[in-house]
């Protein structure tokens, strides 16, 4: 049998912490036992230090060999093309990153391409070289935003190495249960058994599934003991009915109004809102509609006008149907409920209760008493927690509207809410006529919206927005999170149209010194990172 071994009580202990105590103060400070100071101290030193450590290894005890590890599972999918075997260690190998500060020079940022090779990787269905996982795990505890790809990459080998290091622990903390397979979703007895018995992330992650498969008998399952859940745990198992949310989970949801805490009901009454042919949101449009109207008092007027009436109190029903009573400090109580009422009504009420008019027609009419921003924000919220793309459309406006965006439109990140509800080529095409019009100064948080790689329309009007930027004389830095973006989801194509953008512009009377050079860098790291890129789908793509 294998034998390790356990340390014994040794009276040569002293000695070597005496052995320590003289290498930490200096032989001429102090000097081991017989001998004197002088330059054959620090050679007595390191000879008694020598002696005293095969006196402590032999000092010690056999003890049982402790359990070997099971085998590493093998790991069904394909290798890696040789190709890009080697790219993947290149990039693991430079995840420091190689721009730490100041000037970038024309280097690709290598750590910025970790991300979407991982994420080729992941489409294609390759496995991991073995001897790149270490560097693999180390990366992804760096970073957590690469966990998700790098542990979907890495496979079921990760977890096997996560249990023997302990720096690779969150590949266990992030896989719910530990790595512990979830039974088949046609298991029936192995489902109840894991969600009576498992821990919370092995629950969650088994009604995530279930749910996504046939959301009845998810929503089931958790009905089942849902009246003993914690409160906290309630609130995140009701989150996962957000996936495949429809008409049938209304019984549920409308017991889940009565639930002990107040954030499971907001929950609750935010996904029976959702459900624009729910009671409760109907109930809520009762109540929106009984404070919009069209100002009929005034018939010779040109133009109709929307007059708003926001309510005089909260009551119980309201307070039980979502609405919050308390507003935050700065916001008056009645704008603060009339937005709310806004937001959770379908938005199919206000064609049929004003006039029938379009969405468009709706958002362009005046509305009295400064109520525009409240009434326009509340309908941004309901287009996107309603996913309806003809209210987006119309509460974003033209791009190249002088006040970019729209009147519902009331930040960048309500555009950003809006963009996500249309399709990814509407959304390019609507961010692409912001820049034109508009510029670069404000269109970082909407490109963050857009499909990557980006659509040719979109990828033009950032390079155009860039060479004006450039032509002006401006410092490129000024730029540089829209140089990033577009070094990571400019499509790879679009490189040989950069090159004239390469040379050392000629600088303007009033450009700011050096910042021709500058530019022609950022462009030479742009183009160079797009060959990378391409170069990178490429290595995948080989067989």
């Amino acid at each position: 049998m294998t034998r390790t071994s356990a340390p014994v009580d040794a009276p040569a202990t002293g000695a070597w912490e005496g052995l320590v105590t003289t290498a930490l103060l200096g032989t001429d400070r102090r000097t081991p036992p017989g001998t004197g100071p002088g330059p054959e101290a620090p050679v007595a030193l390191l000879d008694a230090a020598a002696v005293e450590t095969v006196r402590r290894r032999a000092g010690l005890r056999p003890a049982r060999a402790a359990e070997r590890p099971q085998p590493a599972p093998e790991d069904p999918r394909p290798p890696l093309p040789q190709a890009a075997a080697h790219r993947l260690a290149i990039l693991l190998a430079d995840r420091a990153g190689a721009s730490g500060g100041g000037r970038r020079g024309t280097t690709p940022d290598l750590t910025e391409l970790l991300p979407q090779w991982l994420a080729a990787a992941n489409a294609r269905g390759f496995a991991p070289p073995p001897q790149l996982l270490p560097a693999l795990l180390d990366a992804a505890r760096g970073r957590t935003d690469l966990r998700p790809a790098a542990l979907e990459f890495a496979g079921p080998r990760a977890l096997w190495l996560a249990r023997l290091n302990p720096d690779w622990r969150f590949a266990l903390r992030s896989t719910p249960g530990g790595g512990a397979s979830l039974p088949h979703l046609d298991d029936d007895d192995g489902i109840r058994q894991l969600w009576q018995e498992g821990l919370f992330a092995e629950r969650v992650a088994l009604l995530s599934a279930l749910r996504s498969r046939d959301p009845a008998a998810a929503r089931e399952l958790l009905a089942t003991t849902w009246a003993t859940e914690r409160a906290e745990d309630r609130l995140m198992f009701l989150d996962s009915l957000r996936t495949c949310l429809g008409p049938d989970d209304e019984p549920f949801l409308e017991q889940a109004l009565a639930d002990r805490s107040r954030n499971v009901r907001a929950t609750a009454a935010e996904l029976l809102s959702a459900l624009p042919g729910s009671a409760l949101a109907a109930r809520m449009a009762v109540r929106a509609e009984a404070c919009v109207a069209i100002d009929h008092m005034q018939p010779t007027m040109a133009t109709p006008t929307i007059t708003v009436e926001a309510p005089h109190e909260c009551d119980p029903g309201m307070e039980r149907d979502g609405v919050v009573a308390k507003a935050p400090a700065g916001r008056g109580e009645r704008s603060w409920w009339f937005g709310q009422l806004v937001e959770a009504a379908p938005l199919g009420t206000w064609p049929r209760r004003l006039g029938g008019r379009t969405p468009r027609e709706i958002v362009a009419l005046p509305v009295t008493d400064d109520w525009q921003g409240e009434l326009h924000a509340a309908w941004c919220r309901a287009a996107v927690r309603q996913r309806d793309a003809e209210w987006s459309r119309a509460l974003l406006g033209e791009p190249s509207a002088p006040e970019a965006g729209g009147p519902g439109a009331v930040s960048l990140a309500e555009r950003a809410k809006l963009l996500g509800t249309l399709d990814a080529a509407e959304r390019a095409e609507w961010v692409a006529g912001f820049i034109a019009t508009h510029g670069l100064s404000e269109a970082f948080q909407l490109l963050g919206v857009c499909a990557v790689p980006w659509a040719p329309p979109l990828g033009r009007a950032v390079v155009d927005a860039l060479n004006i930027a450039r032509d002006a004389g401006s410092y490129p830095w000024s730029f540089s999170g829209v140089m990033g973006l577009a070094e990571r989801c400019l499509d790879p194509s679009e490189a040989g149209r950069l090159d004239g953008l390469l040379a050392v512009p000629d600088e303007p009377e009033n450009a700011s010194p050096g910042a021709g050079g500058y530019w022609a860098e950022a462009f030479q790291r742009l183009v160079t990172t797009l060959r990378l890129r391409a170069a990178m789908t490429e290595e995948l793509n080989t067989s």
